[in-house]
């Protein structure tokens, strides 16, 4: 999923996913694991992405709660208050809505939604196992986590770990991902809109034969996206109440 998530991010015109391509490794130096013939992600690195000098809490460019992710949407930085404002962490207003759509197309819930709040988690997932869900009743001490940008470029947010949950229960999608966010990319919406995303994504991931030939082809690959069109439906339903409660 991690790979798909990359081609998804650029057939999206997102562009701020790190390349990734599927591999099998073959090196005496890697441990078994890695070169016992199973095709893994290889994830560019980038030296250049900021984080924190704390080693315990290293995930991240900067410290965000929940509630001040919240204001953070309402004070619209970079477009109604300067990037360089101390009710701003330097990150432009419209990076928050390019994450809300990746992330809710992905259901990728560990940046924004870490505690499982916004869905019902499985007895097996990390928010249950490690007791994260039973603080979803105090909003202060829900962090965000793996927010990232470039040193050189801090307005811009950067997209890592976007495995996601390809088989997430159509009826339990985590909308908690898309509070607070008022705009999302426009192109990014006119290709959901389009009915074309999955001709698109399957033209750009038979471009990694490595993956196109372990999943199948198209006929292994559509399940995945037909999931994904299936959220992209509800993320234009649910974009289309908001306008209406608007009017």
């Amino acid at each position: 999923m991690t790979v798909l998530a990359f081609h998804l991010d650029r057939v999206l015109g997102l562009n701020r996913s790190l390349p990734a391509v599927l591999r099998t490794f073959h090196s005496d130096l890697l441990p078994y694991k890695y070169t016992s013939g199973s095709l893994r992600p290889v994830v560019w690195w980038d030296p250049d992405i900021q984080h924190l000098a704390d080693d315990d809490n290293d995930q991240k460019s900067f410290s965000l709660t929940w509630p001040q992710y919240q204001t953070l949407l309402k004070t619209r930085c970079g477009i109604q208050m300067p990037l360089n404002s101390s009710a701003c962490v330097g990150v432009h207003h419209s990076e928050w809505g390019r994450l809300a759509l990746f992330d809710f197309l992905l259901q990728v819930h560990d940046r924004l939604d870490r505690y499982c709040c916004g869905f019902h988690p499985d007895p097996a997932d990390l928010c249950v196992e490690n007791l994260l869900n039973v603080q979803c009743s105090n909003p202060q001490h829900l962090m965000l986590v793996h927010i990232l940008v470039r040193r050189a470029d801090p307005s811009r947010l950067v997209f890592i770990d976007n495995a996601g949950r390809p088989r997430h229960p159509q009826d339990d999608l985590n909308f908690r991902l898309l509070e607070g966010i008022d705009e999302f990319p426009a192109r990014a919406l006119q290709v959901l809109r389009s009915g074309c995303l999955e001709q698109l994504l399957l033209h750009s991931l038979s471009a990694d034969k490595a993956l196109w030939e372990s999943r199948g082809g198209a006929a292994g690959l559509r399940t995945t996206i037909h999931n994904l069109q299936h959220r992209a439906n509800a993320l234009l339903q649910h974009i289309r109440g908001k306008s209406g409660e608007q009017e």
